[in-house]
């Protein structure tokens, strides 16, 4: 069987995790903290980062997000997440890039670092700056979901897309982590929303962190 090595509030991790779920791959999760950069997960990823899946019984490795995804992609035919025309997939693979890169700089990144790492690893408090640009930061991202909500049914078109799990991955922790205001972006609540309802997504909502607890609308699919 396969083992997902991740921690709770990765959020490239999450977005494997929704694309299996999807798929109806099955897999074990393994608790895996990279910054304490075990000898054994390094000797599997050098770059100690998360997630990586394995299948030991078929010496089989993947590691990175994006790289785990189009394994999935093109192994298992069940709800394909990249999928269209030529420009549709482009356009699918554009927007995970985007969210993977941009979003979790500007937001989930420093959220990451303030109210996780700070609190867990260094014993120290967060800065209050830093949390405010997130917070505007997660602003824009919000409006520029809502803007193509207004073009397009789904984040990158018609239908239900890898394009969606990679933007709800990162929305996920950045709300879980209390920086995200809702307030104004009703495409976009209402998307999100939808997403939460699905049971790929349960899983990920009743999970926590220790000695971080969530807000209370975190769960709430009526939020």
């Amino acid at each position: 069987m396969w083992q997902l090595f991740q921690f709770p509030l990765c959020p490239f991790s999450r977005k494997v995790r929704l694309l299996l779920g999807e798929k109806g791959v099955g897999y074990e999760l393994v608790r895996e903290s990279p910054w304490q950069r075990r000898d054994e997960y390094v000797d599997l990823n050098p770059t100690g980062r998360t997630p990586i899946i394995r299948d030991a019984a078929r010496d089989i490795t993947l590691i990175d997000s994006a790289a785990i995804c189009e394994y999935f992609e093109e192994t298992v035919d069940a709800k394909p997440m990249i999928s269209g025309t030529a420009a549709n997939r482009a356009e699918i693979r554009r927007l995970v890039a985007w969210f993977d890169e941009q979003m979790y700089a500007d937001v989930v990144a420093p959220l990451l670092d303030e109210r996780m790492k700070k609190r867990l690893i260094h014993r120290a408090p967060p800065d209050g700056g830093t949390l405010r640009n997130a917070m505007r930061a997660a602003n824009d991202h919000l409006d520029y979901i809502d803007y193509l909500l207004d073009h397009r049914s789904w984040i990158a078109g018609a239908t239900l897309s890898l394009a969606d799990l990679a933007a709800a991955a990162h929305l996920s922790v950045a709300d879980y982590l209390g920086g995200v205001d809702w307030t104004g972006h009703e495409h976009a609540k209402g998307w999100y929303a939808g997403l939460k309802s699905r049971p790929s997504f349960r899983p990920l909502l009743s999970e926590r962190m220790e000695v971080i607890t969530p807000p209370k609308h975190y769960e709430l699919l009526d939020f």
